[in-house]
């Protein structure tokens, strides 16, 4: 097989020379990578990559195809792939195609046939920036770098209202006694799964929906999901978890809910030099005192100095790569949130208790 050729550029300059996968064209976004050694489809559709050019550290991608059930979205929004070794062709006997076409499908170019290891750490050491692939612009460097100077800054972008639900939906057993709002800036399939597995009935409504419409419903409790984008830039979600938590019923948050919730009760958040993200991220629980293997995927988080002078918030886990705030609970409302993913897909399951511990709040309340 001929390959094409294909170019990523940095917005610092770097360029690397590549194969062409996926659909032949021009696209990009700001730059991250996955330490997870599988799972690539879950991570390619999960909505909190929207606008991202996704690093695969793991050598080999495609090799098992892809699987209608392995999704986390109706349809990925990534910018981008970057991979070491791509195969067009799989070993699955209930595969339903293979990588390469999906990526055709979904209107997605990649870059393959460079060395990860290298952009890596290049990545961790000069942080997330922008990035652009193309297999256009052969040769062309000045006309490649003037389309990644047209890319938006993640910093102040605000995505979930472009990538959540537009109407609201159900899901899970429609006779439960628990009622749960989800919030959607981006849920992940795995987390209604999750939910639904404990016997709830969930309605997940758009992001900018009000208090007003999701009271209507008459919850039990409220969930706030994982999604794109900076947190600051989201004052209508901030709004409406104030509002939330003026109810006085259950709330978890995940992810981004994480960080919506801090920012509801004052705690800020900032961009990271390259977020955490990967399937073998170590958590220490302050509460238990165990030690948990969790999935991630952030590049914001909230800042431990205000959590700690905050009289109504305790941090019940921290990442123990960076000791960076990985979960809170306030003590003057029953609302508790974790910056990683429990729901695990992909990764490790050492942390879906914490699915557990939302039905106890909501039984107890």
């Amino acid at each position: 097989m001929i390959k094409k050729k294909a170019t990523l550029l940095l917005a610092d300059g770097t360029v690397f020379h590549g194969s062409l996968i996926g659909n032949p064209g021009t696209n990009g976004g700001e730059i991250c990578f996955n330490t997870g050694m599988t799972g690539y489809q879950e991570i390619y559709t999960d909505p909190s990559y929207t606008g991202q050019v996704i690093v695969t550290t793991t050598s080999h991608i495609g090799n098992y195809g892809v699987h209608h059930e392995e999704v986390e979205s109706d349809h990925p929004t990534i910018g981008g792939i970057v991979v070491n070794s791509f195969s067009e062709t799989y070993s699955r006997l209930d595969g339903d195609g293979s990588l390469q076409d999906y990526l055709v499908k979904y209107k997605i170019t990649g870059i393959a046939d460079i060395d990860t290891r290298k952009l890596v750490r290049h990545i961790r050491s000069q942080g997330a920036m922008n990035a652009i692939i193309s297999s256009e612009y052969e040769g062309d460097l000045e006309g490649l770098k003037a389309e990644l100077d047209k890319l938006p800054d993640m910093n102040g972008l605000e995505l979930s209202s472009k990538v959540c639900t537009q109407e609201p939906y159900f899901f899970g057993d429609e006779d439960s006694p628990i009622r749960i709002a989800c919030l959607d800036f981006g849920i992940k399939k795995n987390i209604l799964r999750n939910l639904a597995a404990r016997g709830v009935y969930c309605k997940v409504f758009p992001a900018k929906t009000s208090l007003e419409e999701m009271e209507s419903w008459a919850p039990n409790a409220y969930f706030l999901s994982n999604g794109p984008g900076d947190p600051a830039a989201m004052d209508y979600a901030v709004d409406t978890v104030k509002e939330i938590l003026e109810t006085d019923k259950p709330v978890f948050g995940i992810c981004l809910g994480h960080q919506l919730l801090a920012e509801a009760v004052g705690i800020s958040t900032f961009k990271m030099h390259h977020g955490h993200r990967g399937i073998n991220h170590p958590i220490k629980n302050l509460v238990t005192g165990k030690s948990e293997i969790t999935s991630q995927n952030h590049g914001f988080n909230i800042v431990r100095e205000d959590t700690e002078k905050h009289p109504d918030v305790e941090i019940t886990h921290v990442h123990l790569n960076d000791n960076t705030v990985a979960g809170i609970k306030l003590t003057n409302k029953p609302a508790f949130s974790v910056q990683y993913h429990p729901e695990s897909s992909p990764g490790p399951h050492d942390s879906r208790y914490l699915f557990d511990d939302f039905i106890d709040l909501i039984n107890k309340n």
